[in-house]
Parts: C-alpha cells; sequence; structure tokens
C-alpha cells in the first residue's frame, strides 16, 4: 500500500520518505520500517493492541469467570461499565500530556501503569475486586489519543487519515483478538492439568506480559516528532515549551472538538459496549458453546483489520477531491448507515442472518472512526492533543451510556438493547451538521464569503500577538500552509491566485 500526496518539495536526505516542511511523511508505505515515521506507526499500532487487548482478555472467559466468582447480571454490566468508565479522563489527560510531553513518554507511562491491573486480574475473588481490576485495566485504552496524536505528527495532511485509520484500526483488532486469543489460551492450561477455576487465572499472564513488553518497545525505539524527542529539541531551542493553560483553553473552546466527542461516543463507543457484551449474547441468546461464540465476536473486532483503515482512506480520498466537506459527508454518511445496521442486528432472530448483520454493521461503525480521525488532525494544531483526547474520551463516554442505559442489569433484552443502540447512534451522529471552517466550509455551505479566510488566518488565531512576536507561531504557519488540500479541487487555482500571503517556510 503506498499513498502519495500531491505536495513536491526538496525533500531532505536524512528520511527515508519524503517529507513536508515539517518533516512530516507524504507518503503512507505500509510494509515499511523506515525510521521515524513508518517505525512510529508499527510501535504505536502494536501497543494499543495489547491494551486492546489486555482491556478485553475477561469478556470472551465470563462464562466461567461469573460461576467462579458468583457475578450476577448487574454485576457483570457494572464491571464491563467499569472496563470503560476509566479511561474517559484518561484520555483527555493523554491529549494534554502529548502536548506538553510528547506521545512516546506519554504512551509508555500509562502502559506501564496499567499493567500491573492485569496481573492482578489473576486474583480477583469478588465482584468487587472484578469490577476495580477491570476499571483500571480500561485506563489504558487512553493510549488510543496518543497513537493518534503520533500519527498526526508523522505524517502529512493528504495521508493523515489514513495513517490515523490504520493505526487505530489495527489497534482496536485487540478487541477481536483477544476473544480467540484468550479462550485458546484457557483451552491450553486447562489441557496441561490446570482446573478451570485455575486456568482462566493464569490466563491473563499473556496479556500482561504482551502489554509490559510494548511500553517498553516504545521508550527504547519511539520518537515524539520527525526531528527527534521533545526533551532534547526543547533543550536545543528547536521546539518551544508551551502553557498548559492556553494549551487546554484553545482546545475546550473549540466547538467542533465538543461535536465530534458526541458523535465518536456513537461510534468507537458502541464498538467498546459491542466488545463487552456480543460473546455472551451469542453465547445466551442462541446457545452456544464458548469457543463458537467467541469465534463469532472476534468477528466484529477482527473487521477492524481493513474496515476502519478504510474509513481513514476514504476521508483522505473525499478530501483530495471535495476538500474538508468531503470529509465531512463521508463521516456523517458511513455512521447514519451503521445505525440502520445496529437496528437490524436487533430485529433479527435467526443465528446465520444475525452474524451476517453484525459484519456488515461492524464494517460501517468502525470506518466511521476512521473518517472521524480524518477530521480531528485539522481541528486545532497547537491543542491537538486535547482535541484527540476529548473525541477519544467522547467515545468512552459513549460506551459507558449506553452500557448503563441498555445493558445495565435486567430492563431491557440485550436484543431491544442493540436496536435502541441503533437510534442512538443516527440521532448523535445529526450534529456534525453543524461542524464549520471558515476558510473550507461545512457539509452544506461553503468558506466564508463575506471575508477571505484562509489556512493561516485558523490556525493563527490560537496565538497572542505576543507569543507571535517571540515566533512561538512558526509551526501553526507550516501546518496551514500543508493543509491547503483540504480546500479540495479549489486547491490548485486557488494557491496560483495572488498567493494568499502564504508565509515563507524555513
Amino acid at each position: 500500500m503506498e499513498i502519495s500526496s500531491t505536495i513536491t518539495e526538496t525533500q531532505p536526505q536524512k528520511f527515508a520518505l519524503p517529507v513536508d516542511s515539517e518533516h512530516k511523511a507524504t507518503e503512507f508505505r505500509l510494509f515499511s520500517a523506515a525510521a521515524p515515521h513508518m517505525r512510529t506507526f508499527h510501535l504505536s499500532w502494536v501497543s494499543f493492541f495489547s491494551c486492546f487487548v489486555s482491556t478485553f482478555a475477561a469478556p470472551p472467559l465470563l462464562p466461567i469467570i461469573r460461576d467462579n466468582l458468583n457475578l450476577t447480571a448487574t454485576d457483570i454490566g457494572n464491571a464491563g461499565i467499569a472496563s470503560v468508565s476509566g479511561a474517559v479522563f484518561a484520555r483527555i489527560a493523554m491529549g494534554t500530556a502529548c502536548d506538553l510531553f510528547g506521545p512516546r513518554l506519554a504512551s509508555s507511562s500509562l502502559i506501564l501503569l496499567t499493567a500491573p491491573a492485569v496481573y492482578f486480574t489473576s486474583i480477583a475473588s469478588s465482584p468487587v475486586s472484578f469490577l476495580l481490576v477491570r476499571f483500571f485495566t480500561g485506563f489504558s485504552l487512553a493510549s488510543f489519543v496518543s497513537t493518534q496524536f503520533w500519527m498526526s505528527s508523522m505524517f502529512s495532511a493528504p495521508v493523515v487519515g489514513t495513517a490515523n485509520g490504520v493505526a487505530a484500526g489495527w489497534g482496536n483488532l485487540g478487541g477481536g483478538a483477544t476473544q480467540l486469543i484468550m479462550p485458546l489460551v484457557f483451552a491450553v492450561i486447562r489441557d496441561i492439568g490446570a482446573v478451570k477455576y485455575t486456568a482462566w487465572r493464569i490466563a491473563f499472564f499473556i496479556p500482561a506480559l504482551f502489554q509490559t513488553l510494548a511500553a517498553f518497545a516504545i521508550l527504547i525505539f519511539g520518537q515524539d516528532l520527525p526531528d527527534g524527542n521533545y526533551q532534547r529539541l526543547q533543550k536545543s531551542g528547536d521546539k518551544q515549551k508551551d502553557q498548559f493553560s492556553r494549551v487546554f483553553y484553545h482546545g475546550i473552546s473549540n466547538y467542533r472538538g465538543w461535536i465530534l466527542a458526541l458523535t465518536y461516543g456513537y461510534c468507537f463507543g458502541v464498538e467498546l459496549t459491542i466488545d463487552n457484551i456480543i460473546a455472551e449474547y451469542f453465547y445466551d441468546r442462541f446457545n452456544l458453546k464458548l469457543h463458537t461464540a467467541g469465534i463469532i465476536a472476534a468477528s466484529f473486532g477482527l473487521a477492524n483489520l481493513f474496515s476502519r483503515p478504510a474509513g481513514g482512506m476514504i476521508s483522505d480520498m473525499m478530501a483530495k477531491r471535495f476538500g474538508m466537506r468531503g470529509r465531512l459527508w463521508a463521516l456523517w454518511t458511513v455512521q447514519t448507515l451503521g445505525g440502520v445496521f445496529c437496528i437490524i442486528l436487533g430485529k433479527v432472530g435467526s443465528l446465520g442472518v444475525s452474524i451476517a448483520v453484525m459484519l456488515i454493521f461492524s464494517v460501517f461503525v468502525q470506518a466511521a472512526c476512521g473518517l472521524t480521525f480524518g477530521v480531528v488532525p485539522f481541528v486545532s494544531r497547537r491543542s491537538l492533543g486535547v482535541i484527540s483526547g476529548m473525541t477519544g474520551g467522547g467515545g468512552n463516554v459513549g460506551a459507558v451510556l449506553t452500557q448503563l442505559i441498555f445493558f445495565k442489569g435486567s430492563k431491557y433484552s440485550k436484543e431491544t438493547g442493540i436496536t435502541l443502540m441503533g437510534v442512538m447512534i443516527i440521532c448523535c451522529t445529526l450534529p456534525i451538521l453543524l461542524i464549520y471552517f471558515p476558510q473550507w466550509g461545512g457539509m452544506f455551505c461553503g468558506p466564508s464569503s463575506e471575508k477571505v479566510a484562509t489556512e493561516e488566518d485558523y490556525y493563527l488565531s490560537e496565538w497572542s500577538s505576543k507569543e507571535k512576536e517571540k515566533g512561538l507561531h512558526e509551526a501553526s504557519l507550516k501546518f496551514a500552509d500543508n493543509s491547503r488540500s483540504e480546500r479540495g479541487r479549489r486547491v490548485h487555482s486557488a494557491a496560483m491566485s495572488s498567493s494568499e500571503a502564504t508565509p515563507t517556510n524555513v
């Protein structure tokens, strides 16, 4: 797979991939491990994959765990909610940490700090202790934010949607892979001679070890930016240390970030919900064997192999032709169709049709996740981490609310809950219609006609005149110049006319 941009610049010799003025790669070469761009890509998705495996290691073994710990339906529901609720604020904090300290330290620190909770799952002895280990393990899902921040820092505008989509999609594969891995590991340990109530406990050492190794790989081989790590760049004066208060303010005051947080709550949030309930749903409703239910459930998460990356690629392709407006239309359309198929999934009653509809639903809802993070990198340059954290946190909030409303206890049957969840998806996708960029437009209208709005106007509005005098805005200037491709087919003619006071990039 190779995706090339239309940007033509004199390329420095020190990078294996062609780069733009920020040294972000303008090509995405999936099967390359070239440092720093593609090495960072592989480190990010593998580490995020390990966190997904750990967080959702319990659901495929729930039929065994619930008997061992005497868990009720309410206990299981509460534990599922706990597993995704911890990451709500952790994702927002992770975004800020990436902005201030860099994704390498932020990501590896979080993964190492949450690994002990995975080990402690093996000694859970009550509903409360089971809930607590799932809660603290779930914090690791905040590594998603560092993954998306990292990709947005390494890849240029024309390919950033693809990079974000593939990294997050392959990371999310962990939610499906663990549905296969954990029953298999459990079976091997049991066949060796352990009783089943001991075998499931030993099985948790596998995801815990995987997560630990992933964290050390990031520390040893990772790099924050194409030009180096934050600490070295700040010491050399090549990167200025930003103020937390200003970074945070410009993030939370941008309404586009809040809308994307809401809509992401009903694509990624729904994916997290399905990861928690789908194995038990098929096991109970269709009287399947544990291993069979696990295979079916795994197929939902494993669709991330291509569905979320496809969402990112569709976002980039739509932007190339229609600009940012194309990205927004694609996101709204795909996520709304995901809601429709979710409703259908709750209505069908046969095993074969349920599996087929679930697979179609998984493709749309996961592609919507990729499409969302085709838009996120352009909301703010200065507060990219905060916007990524808000959006990612919104995904967890959506998962928590959905499980509280529809899947906690016995108020609704699971099939009814799935149908109502589909309605929520459609309703919560509508606010995308309100997103508007003055320099690019929105779904129903083009750029501002009252005043000629440029990319520089938008991104430099995050900096005060005093900060500009110190040169702190230079990275935003380069990003604005490289974001002209979001005009779509207008870009060539617009760039050739009157030069629009384009800054000279150093």
